[in-house]
């Protein structure tokens, strides 16, 4: 059984997805199915790493936040009615949550190496955050799709980058996302998903491209085509089609942004 455990695969994929499904099957009834992906993740960190915060490195600060990041969904979804501002502020605590990451590596390095690694990190922290929330926080289904690609766009980007933990961390949110995803499938129904879905997504996610980039060989021009996702699922689809349509349409949708985006890593990888 340990030996099943300590399988990649296992650890970044299958358990956290069996983890999701349940997570999604037995509460989305209650608005809380969003929570597989926080389940998809802590269960990827369990396998992998346990819950160790000391020393805070940069991974440990990535897995803190997204963790904290659930409760604050939660917060946002039963207590607070979303709006503009809140999501402006959502993107300035994103790429706020960045800096606090990356700051101790960045300071170790000259100005102009760490001046372009630092502002990408923090605005597409900060962007994709903010337009998870604002552009999809009321689009299950889009949210859903977008959440699945990112995460496996960005586990796909860290293991292209050199990272292979951060590889499998962003797989377990793809898995997460996916295990919600087909949750909204097999019922027939959107059912909502919210800020407790969407913010752990977009933040981890968001880091874990970032630490590709900075600690990693990440180019940052591919952490950046992956950051469209959000605007892809925004595309025309079927809206009065059955779920499973609608959820293959803007799953492909986000598909062809991962896809360009690793594409472009593996071209700049061969120079």
């Amino acid at each position: 059984m340990e030996q099943f455990l300590n399988h990649p695969a296992v650890q970044a994929g299958v358990a956290p997805f069996v983890a999701a499904f349940v997570v999604a099957l037995v509460l989305h009834r209650l608005r809380l199915g969003g929570l597989a992906v926080i389940a998809a993740f802590a269960t990827a960190v369990w396998l992998i790493s346990d819950f160790n915060f000391s020393p805070l490195t940069a991974t440990r600060k990535i897995i803190l936040l997204g963790l904290g990041s659930a409760v604050v969904g939660l917060l946002l979804d039963f207590a607070f009615r979303p709006t503009r501002v809140g999501a402006a502020l959502l993107a300035i605590a994103g790429g706020l949550a960045a800096l606090w990451v990356f700051y101790p590596v960045l300071s170790q390095k000259e100005l102009s190496h760490a001046a372009l690694p630092g502002a990408v990190a923090i605005l597409l922290s900060g962007w994709m955050v903010g337009s998870m929330q604002s552009l999809l926080g009321e689009r299950p289904l889009q949210s859903a799709a977008a959440g699945l690609m990112l995460g496996l766009g960005a586990g796909a980007l860290a293991i292209l980058g050199a990272s292979a933990s951060y590889g499998q961390y962003g797989i377990a949110l793809g898995a997460g996302a996916g295990a919600f995803l087909l949750v909204l499938m097999i019922t027939g129904k959107a059912h909502f998903s919210g800020a407790v879905f969407a913010l752990p997504i977009a933040l981890v996610a968001s880091l874990l491209l970032s630490g590709t980039m900075i600690l990693a060989q990440l180019p940052w021009f591919s952490a950046a085509v992956l950051g469209l996702v959000p605007l892809a699922v925004r595309l025309p689809g079927p809206d009065r089609s059955p779920v499973w349509l609608q959820a293959f349409v803007y799953s492909l949708y986000a598909a062809v942004i991962a896809i360009a985006a690793a594409a472009v890593a593996w071209f700049a990888s061969r120079g």
